[in-house]
């Protein structure tokens, strides 16, 4: 039993630290490729992603090494960039290296078996950074060091005033 094709032009990615891999699957392209994770091979993957003629993204990946990623393929025309969670396609029998897992993630993009990770809009995704940055420099101790999250650098200098 064949399943039905949803995506026709789509690409997998296998997002990691210092590697993404990618399988774009098409009518006339099916081909891995891995890329850096530096801006100028963010850039090479997206042109190549372009050139193939897909349409549809979805990568995985854990922590926030899928945030660049995102922000440079959101200047590119492609009908979508999901974000996948690990867990939701873990438990998928067979995969064992990062080009499989590239492939399989094509390949459950282009029979439309993937749920896409909530993402806020760009304009909301750097409100966030600006407060988080601003609350990180309102706990940092004042002396030009490093932040404080904990404020334990605020609370010995008040003990300190008291005494």
């Amino acid at each position: 039993m064949e399943l039905d094709v949803v995506v026709t032009h789509g690409a997998g990615l296998d997002v990691h630290k210092k590697v993404i891999v990618a399988t774009v699957l098409t009518p006339a392209v099916h081909e891995t490729r891995s890329f850096g994770t530096l801006t100028p091979d963010l850039l090479a993957l997206a042109d190549w992603l372009q050139a193939c003629g897909v349409t549809h993204v979805a990568m995985e990946a854990t922590g926030v090494y899928w945030k660049p990623v995102v922000n440079l393929l959101e200047a590119y025309p492609f009908e979508a960039v999901m974000v996948v969670n690990p867990q939701d396609i873990k438990g998928m029998p067979g995969r064992k290296t990062d080009v499989q897992d590239a492939q399989w993630i094509a390949s459950l993009l282009r029979i439309g078996a993937l749920k896409a990770s909530y993402i806020p809009p760009r304009p909301q995704r750097e409100l966030r950074e600006l407060v988080r940055y601003r609350t990180s420099l309102q706990q940092a101790p004042g002396d030009g060091s490093q932040p404080d999250p904990e404020g334990v650098g605020r609370r010995q200098r008040q003990a300190e005033l008291r005494d």
